[in-house]
């Protein structure tokens, strides 16, 4: 058996890029973008909105291609599955429309997809012959983990001329803004 390693394109965003440019700078590939600094003083509400728009396009765009280098067949739509069936041996359907925020006949479909590319498996539950629970298959356990290897180098090459406490504050602040959205 061959094992597939995903191959991920170069970053647009990495540094050096042309994209990569400075803080509140125009996102080139929003049409009709406006930098939310160009005109004097803005609300930082307002430029905090624009920024994080711009990081959700990017974060669209990056799910396309993460899931394409795990599967050249996945949906987009699977891959956040596939990241919270990574984080453990067996998932509960109703942990994962809990995690995922779905309904449960997406999440059926995007389990029967993942199913039929011979990423995840269905079982028994072992406590419940009721219940199902939901798996990576070895292979895909093995594609994810090597892309997300491949992803976690990328972000230490990115970030690896910025302080380590200012990666910290960072985490931090992008979790108390998460809390707070909760």
């Amino acid at each position: 058996m061959t094992r597939h390693v995903p191959q991920v394109p170069p970053d647009p965003g990495a540094a050096g890029s042309a994209e990569s440019g400075a803080a509140g700078s125009v996102d080139p590939g929003a049409a009709g973008s406006v930098d939310p600094g160009a005109a004097g003083s803005v609300d930082p509400i307002t430029a905090l909105e624009h920024e994080f728009m711009a990081l959700m396009r990017r974060g669209r765009d990056q799910l396309g291609v993460r899931a394409r280098a795990v599967h050249p067949q996945l949906d987009p739509a699977c891959y956040p599955l596939l990241v919270l069936l990574g984080r453990a041996d067996a998932v509960a359907m109703s942990d994962l429309l809990r995690d995922l925020a779905i309904e449960k006949s997406t999440l059926t479909r995007r389990i029967d997809a993942a199913v039929r590319l011979g990423l995840v498996e269905r079982t028994t539950d072992p406590h419940d012959a009721r219940a199902r629970l939901v798996a990576l298959t070895v292979d895909g356990r093995d594609r994810l983990t090597a892309l997300q290897q491949e992803q976690t180098a990328r972000w230490r090459r990115r970030l690896s001329t910025w302080d380590p406490a200012d990666v910290e504050q960072l985490t931090a602040l992008l979790r108390r803004l998460r809390d707070g959205l909760d």
